[in-house]
């Protein structure tokens, strides 16, 4: 029989994390204090951030090691599988090979805790007693929670509003792991307070969400803040995803013609796709596609200039497609996805043409992760279906033209947090959103006087 699972060994996990910015055509841009205006220096982030998390952000190392305190907790779920959709294949009646790398075994459900235990465990070995970070659809909350678990470290998780009443489980799974979890905006900061102010019924964003836990690491001695994507070592930490694909796709004699993500802020998409950009780089021809949701088209029709990374303008001035950090998105059930920029890495290798985006109606996305399930068994969680609609158009596309092609996708989490929405889909509830453009350059006309990237 043919593999339908390609599984490697925990020996094979990998012993390095690959940073691609040292292999980049064109340096990504600096990050600017919001304050200066200058360059952001290690010292300017050490209130934020443990040492080793800053040099990594920094860092122009091809190859960093992991520590083996991470790689003995990765053990528990990695390696991941990579499997064959060879059922989909046949459903679709497509010519070309589509493969999944599957991220929702580990125990959070989902590919976060790729960084969350190396974030936990930088911070435990600086002396760090708790960490304050934001999430949107709940899987880095829960995630991040759990790696402190692991390290003895308090964790409190400033979840966005709208996603704190959509998914209660994931509110159960944080406190589980011993974490506080409190919907954003919150009157728990002055930030959240400020934005209750001018709305008292704001659904939240992660903008707004930042800024409280942001305030929250500035404000208390013992705490460090951490983000689940968009920075440097964030997408650092997440190519042991990449790296064990390589290894897999070679185990099934094949190399992908496409590498496809979801993007929100851009880990798991960076994940999957940076060892492979390396190799386009080198001049290996593979299309690499970043897909986001049309009611937050960041990369799609967002501009490329310096913003803030949070909605209350304390995090620094990034250089990144954005759609304006007053930005509020639509309430769409794929809230991990909904941020208004981009990690400046992903932004960098976009506005390169390296990598490519588009964009897609939850409506479609939906009916593609349950035509999925019905195939797979797998339901995606809504940020990963947008993945795997982009891989069956792939595939149609293939079938149309007559051609062989192999199709790479991360699915990076499952949906079994996210019942409510499919029940919202199967029962007729679900509207699409299209951000308009009006707002979208309403939102960009906040940024004058602001630096320009070159």
């Amino acid at each position: 029989m043919e593999a339908t699972k390609f599984l490697l060994s925990e020996n094979d996990i990998p012993k390095q994390w690959y940073n691609i910015s040292a292999d980049m055509p064109n340096p990504m841009q600096p990050v600017l204090h919001p304050g200066t205006g200058q360059p952001v220096g290690p010292d300017d982030l050490a209130p934020l951030f443990p040492m080793a998390i800053i040099m990594q952000e920094v860092s122009q190392d091809r190859w960093i090691d992991i520590p083996e305190p991470v790689r003995d907790i990765y053990r528990l779920w990695r390696p991941t599988p990579l499997h064959r959709a060879r059922r989909l294949e046949e459903a679709l009646g497509t010519p070309a090979k589509i493969y999944y790398k599957y991220e929702g075994g580990s125990p959070a459900g989902s590919h976060k805790p790729n960084t969350s235990v190396a974030q936990a465990y930088y911070n435990s070995a600086e002396g760090v007693k708790r960490i304050a970070t934001e999430t949107g659809a709940g899987q880095w909350g829960s995630a991040l929670s759990m790696a402190c678990s692991f390290f003895g470290l308090q964790c409190k998780v400033y979840m966005v509003k709208v996603s704190y009443n959509q998914k209660p489980y994931r509110k159960s799974m944080i406190r589980a792991w011993g974490a506080e979890v409190v919907p954003s905006p919150s009157e728990d900061t002055q930030a959240g307070r400020s934005i209750l102010e001018g709305d008292p019924n704001s659904p939240g964003s992660l903008g707004i969400a930042i800024s409280e836990a942001m305030e929250d690491a500035a404000t208390n001695d013992d705490t460090k803040y951490s983000l689940g994507s968009v920075l440097n070592h964030v997408l650092l930490h997440q190519t042991v995803v990449g790296q064990e694909a390589k290894k897999q796709m070679e185990m099934a004699g094949d190399y992908p013609d496409v590498v496809i993500g979801c993007v929100g802020g851009g880990s798991n998409f960076a994940g999957l796709s940076f060892p492979f950009a390396m190799d386009k780089i080198a001049g290996k021809d593979v299309t690499l596609l970043a897909v986001e949701p049309a009611a937050c088209p960041t990369l799609t029709k967002g501009q490329f200039l310096y913003d803030f990374g949070d909605t209350a303008q304390l995090a620094p001035l990034v250089p990144m497609y954005t759609l304006g950090h007053d930005f509020i998105p639509p309430e769409i059930h794929a809230g991990g996805l909904r941020y208004h920029g981009m990690s400046p890495l992903i932004c960098q290798l976009y506005k390169d043409g390296i990598m490519d985006a588009r964009s897609y109606h939850q409506v479609e996305v939906f009916k593609s992760a349950v035509d999925f399930a019905r195939c797979e068994g797998i339901i995606p969680a809504p940020e990963s279906a947008h993945a795997v609609k982009a891989a069956m158009d792939e595939a149609l596309k293939a079938k149309e033209e007559g051609k062989e092609k192999s199709i790479l996708f991360n699915l990076s989490g499952h949906g079994h947090f996210d019942l409510a929405a499919y029940e919202d889909f199967m029962d007729g509830n679900l509207k699409d959103y299209e951000y308009p453009e009006k707002a979208i350059q309403e939102s960009i006309k906040a940024l004058e006087g602001l630096p320009v990237p070159q």
